[in-house]
């Protein structure tokens, strides 16, 4: 692996404050890279949301439970992978919140958000970890355009 790219893999409980850790240390990797503001936004909000899911949902807020986040933050590309303890579920058959018939139903907006935010979003054949990949570019390279 080049000196250019950071990979890690952190165990966190199934705890939100656990969750905000690995963001804060996410962002500050990506920042120490001179990723622009709309990067950043995008990954925190999707980082936020797959963390979310897998300790609510996924592991059920089960104290006993814990969350694998592995993520490599390359040259151009970042990399994540969040896993959960969980049962897993079929991400095909959450609803599609922008319907009419589920306008007024709070599930499936983070799976929309990160899908809308993040360049990949792919999940495993049980359901239990999201893959999560988006390309970045150092602010400094920013071309007009």
């Amino acid at each position: 692996m080049s000196s250019d790219s950071t990979s890690q893999s952190l165990t966190i409980a199934s705890e939100l404050t656990a969750a905000r850790q690995v963001e804060q240390y996410l962002m500050t990797s990506l920042r120490e890279r001179s990723c622009p503001q709309d990067i950043l936004f995008a990954v925190r909000l999707a980082l936020e949301e797959a963390l979310s899911n897998a300790i609510k949902h996924g592991n059920g807020l089960d104290p006993s439970k814990t969350v694998t986040v592995k993520f490599s933050v390359g040259p151009d590309k970042l990399q994540i992978a969040i896993a959960d303890q969980g049962d897993g579920f079929n991400p095909l058959a959450v609803p599609d919140p922008t319907t009419d018939d589920h306008l007024e139903q709070p599930n499936g907006r983070g799976i929309m958000l990160m899908r809308a935010y993040m360049d990949e979003v792919a999940y495993n054949s049980r359901g239990n970890e999201v893959r999560m990949v988006k390309c970045i570019r150092p602010s400094s390279s920013k071309q007009a355009g």
